[in-house]
């Protein structure tokens, strides 16, 4: 149970922390860029945070995409993947609740950081964006985190910087989810157009998710074609 609860504790840090900096500093990708690097900077570090505080207890997945891809990839269970998703979406609803709380108390800030398209980009076009960076980040957590070939305890600031990365160059297309509970549960208390579109940020992130998982099990094999088994 420990495991599930430390899921649930760390995607509530991540939401509250990455979410509440967007809300606060007021991200815009057109209008306000230094809101964009400070938000980027937030979700990497709250992944770092967490990474080191509960790794060593769950793995810190805090995402169901990269559930999905360590499921795939036979590094957990079934059963533990469907319970780790669950816990996770407890967590994020925790944190866009603290979030809420806090906006609808202080004049001049509304919403919880919910993901949706940016101006001039469409539902295919964030679609892609979503698979594609979700497929990026997936898996560098995929390759470092591997037990041979991993970056040992650096992994966890090498998925951190890169998530700040992603955020960097996604921001402008989606806002940047590439984690379906760090979407859905903005949108559920934020409503609108941030609901409507909720499915790009729940399909796109595991399409992305699965798709590293499938090239991490091909480059990270042991064994290449023409080697001696």
């Amino acid at each position: 149970m420990k495991k599930y609860l430390a899921e649930m504790v760390g995607t509530m840090v991540l939401v509250l922390m990455g979410c509440g900096v967007a809300v606060s500093l007021g991200c815009n990708p057109t209008e306000n860029i230094p809101a964009v690097v400070g938000t980027s900077l937030a979700f990497g570090l709250a992944v770092v945070a967490m990474a080191y505080t509960i790794g060593g207890i769950s793995g810190c997945h805090i995402n169901p995409a990269i559930t999905l891809g360590a499921l795939l990839s036979g590094r957990i269970s079934a059963k533990d993947s469907v319970l780790y998703m669950a816990f996770q979406l407890i967590g994020a609803f925790l944190g866009s609740a603290i979030l809420y709380a806090l906006t609808s108390n202080v004049d001049g800030l509304s919403g919880t950081g919910a993901n949706d398209l940016q101006a001039g980009v469409n539902a295919t076009g964030g679609l892609l964006a979503e698979i594609f960076f979700t497929f990026v980040f997936v898996l560098v957590v995929l390759g470092t985190t591997d037990e041979k070939k991993g970056a040992g305890n650096l992994a966890g600031l090498a998925i951190g910087l890169s998530l700040v990365l992603v955020h960097l160059v996604c921001i402008r297309y989606t806002g940047t989810s590439v984690n379906p509970a760090r979407s859905i549960a903005p949108a559920i208390f934020q409503g609108g157009t941030a609901l409507n579109n909720l499915w790009i940020f729940i399909v796109g992130p595991f399409i992305g998710g699965a798709l590293a998982a499938v090239v991490w099990k091909i480059i990270g094999s042991d064994c290449c074609c023409g080697e001696k088994q």
